[in-house]
Parts: C-alpha cells; sequence; structure tokens
C-alpha cells in the first residue's frame, strides 16, 4: 500500500514507518520538525528511515491548507496513518493556541484531504486523555467522555467527533486509537521516564507529583505499533447493531470506531521509578508534589474491544520494557 504517517519524525510515527517499511509498503512521511524539544531527536530519527528505498519525506505542517490540498491531491494515497499533533497535557495549558492550530485545524485538512483523495481508511491518534474526570475503572471506549481535564484531551475528543461526521457525510472509515503512556527506545524528552532517567543518571533530584500517589497503564513502542498496523488492515465498517435510541460512543451505522490501546496492566508510578532505578543502577532522590492541573491520578485500558477486532494483546512488562529504554539513552547519548 501506499501510506502516508503524518508525525513521521515522532516517536510512535518513526516506529510505524519502519514496520511498514519493512513489510513492504510505500511510506510517505511528513513532518513540520518544530522545536516543541530537540529537534536532533526528530532528524536522528528520520536518518533511521532515510535509507529505505520505499520511503519519502516531506517537510510539511498539517495545519498548511493549501499545502496540504497539494500533497493529498498529487500523492493519492490509500491509507493514511494520521500522528502529527501538538502533544503534552502539561504544555497545552501554557500554549493553548498551539493545539488549536496542530490537533483542530490540522486534523481538518487531513479529514479533507482524505475525503478529495478517495483515501481508504484513515487511523488517526486519539488519547487516553479523553477520560478526563471520569473515574470508572478500567476505562472503556463504551463509557461517555465529556469532561476533558485538560485543552490536550479537548482537542483529542474533538478529533473523535470531527472524524465521525466526515464517516458519517462522506462515507470515510475512520478509526481512532486512545493512546495510554506510551514508552521506549526514541521516546519523547517530555515524559516521565526520558526525565527520570537522564536526572538519576545526572545525579538530579527528580519530581513525584501527586506524591507518588499515580497509576498509570503504560504501554511499550512495539505492542502499541503492533496495534497499530493491525488496525490499519482491518478498515472501519458502520456496526449492524448500533441503536441510535441507546447510542454506543464507540460504535455508530456510519464506518467509524473508537478503541483503546493499552497494556491492560496499570502500574503504580512508585513501581515504575522502582524499575528504573534497578535499570540504571541507581537510586532517585525523589521531590514529592501535588497533583498537576490538567493530569489525573490514574489510567487503565479496557482493551477488550481491539483485541477482538484486531488480536490485539500487548506482552511487554514494563521492567523489560524500561530496560530497553535505559540501554537505548545510554547508548544514544554516550557522548
Amino acid at each position: 500500500m501506499k501510506v502516508l504517517i503524518t508525525g513521521a519524525a515522532g516517536f510512535i510515527g518513526m516506529h510505524v514507518c519502519q514496520v511498514l517499511l519493512a513489510r513492504g509498503d510505500e511510506v510517505v512521511g511528513l513532518d513540520n520538525l518544530n522545536d516543541y524539544y530537540d529537534p536532533r531527536l526528530k532528524e536522528d530519527r528520520l536518518a533511521r528511515l532515510a535509507p529505505h528505498p520505499r520511503f519519502r519525506f516531506i517537510k510539511l505542517d498539517v495545519a498548511d491548507r493549501d499545502a496540504m490540498e497539494r500533497l493529498f491531491a498529487a500523492e493519492r494515497f490509500e491509507r493514511v496513518v494520521h500522528l502529527a499533533a501538538q502533544a503534552g497535557v502539561r504544555y497545552s495549558l501554557q500554549n493553548p493556541h498551539a493545539y488549536v492550530d496542530s490537533n483542530l485545524v490540522g486534523f481538518m485538512n487531513v479529514l479533507e484531504g482524505c475525503r478529495h483523495g478517495g483515501v481508504r481508511h484513515l487511523v488517526y491518534a486519539s488519547s487516553s486523555s479523553v477520560y478526563g474526570g471520569n473515574t470508572k475503572m478500567p476505562f472503556s471506549e463504551h463509557d461517555s467522555v465529556d469532561h476533558p481535564v485538560s485543552i490536550y484531551a479537548a482537542t483529542k475528543k474533538a478529533n473523535e467527533l470531527m472524524a465521525h461526521t466526515y464517516s458519517h457525510l462522506y462515507g470515510l472509515p475512520t478509526t481512532g486509537l486512545r493512546f495510554f503512556t506510551v514508552y521506549g527506545p526514541w521516546g519523547r524528552p517530555d515524559m516521565a521516564l526520558f526525565l527520570f532517567t537522564r536526572a538519576i543518571l545526572e545525579g538530579r533530584p527528580i519530581d513525584v507529583f501527586n506524591h507518588g500517589r499515580m497509576m498509570r497503564d503504560f504501554t511499550y513502542i512495539d505492542d502499541i505499533v503492533e496495534g497499530v498496523v493491525r488496525t490499519l488492515d482491518r478498515v472501519a465498517e458502520p456496526d449492524p447493531g448500533f441503536d441510535a435510541l441507546q447510542p454506543d460512543p464507540a460504535r455508530s451505522n456510519a464506518p467509524y470506531r473508537v478503541f483503546n490501546i493499552g497494556n491492560h496492566d496499570p502500574v503504580e508510578l512508585m513501581a515504575f521509578i522502582e524499575a528504573i532505578e534497578d535499570a540504571i543502577g541507581r537510586k532517585a532522590e525523589k521531590n514529592f508534589l501535588p497533583l498537576q492541573d490538567g493530569d489525573v491520578p490514574a489510567t487503565y485500558a479496557d482493551t477488550a474491544e481491539l483485541n477482538a477486532w484486531t488480536g490485539f494483546k500487548p506482552g511487554t512488562s514494563v521492567r523489560d520494557g524500561v530496560g530497553q529504554f535505559v540501554a537505548w539513552y545510554r547508548d544514544y547519548y554516550r557522548s
């Protein structure tokens, strides 16, 4: 297939590109290489993809309407994996306009490109953050997600609504994946694992929010990518049993689906830190702080729907995954 991957220089994007290229797909990678975090890391990710003869990179911002129109008209993609976004819950409190530009305007440009370009399936990144103030665990796609607690979460919920509209109006098959705390080699520097590892190795204290009383459904990158690719290959379909009198938020009479993609095994933050300490061989000095605005104390994915749809079943333990990350970090920053 000819596949467009937006956010190709990103953490998940690079890994998805590698898997699709390895199986023989033609991949066009798009990224604006912004400086939300060190662009050198993004450039080094791209350097791993550049040697593939079936890979092409285009530097482009998804918020650029005219350029996106030209791209879709020229390339005629068969499928799209939309991963480009302004990420980060905490940063959305500081710079909300960046999230509107990238996550709303950019997503609209992708939807329009898919609509007019005859794309057969759009898979896009949503987020576990859409569950916001929900406290029922595990988080289920069948539950309402109408109480976001950050602008980032609100934009991801908006993406799901926008996707449904295009599935309903134009028959565009769309599948949203609610990612749960993705980690692993080549990860983002603003994520806890990266921040903790760097601080411990440099002998600095780590900030532990909510006084350590946090749980996260940490999901290893290889498991995430397998789920993304399996989803890409299973085109969204209308649910023949959809009942408009009792509508299911995860289903529709349009070709629209939304799935959780997580490890289905939440880990306490202190246990996660202990796994990092063991992998490094050094204890962390901890600075305990209150819960931050926009954050939630726990996430826990019910992944039964994605398993039934694609056979997805994560298999990487946190200790193994953290060990892989620490080994990569030490190698990457050895100089």
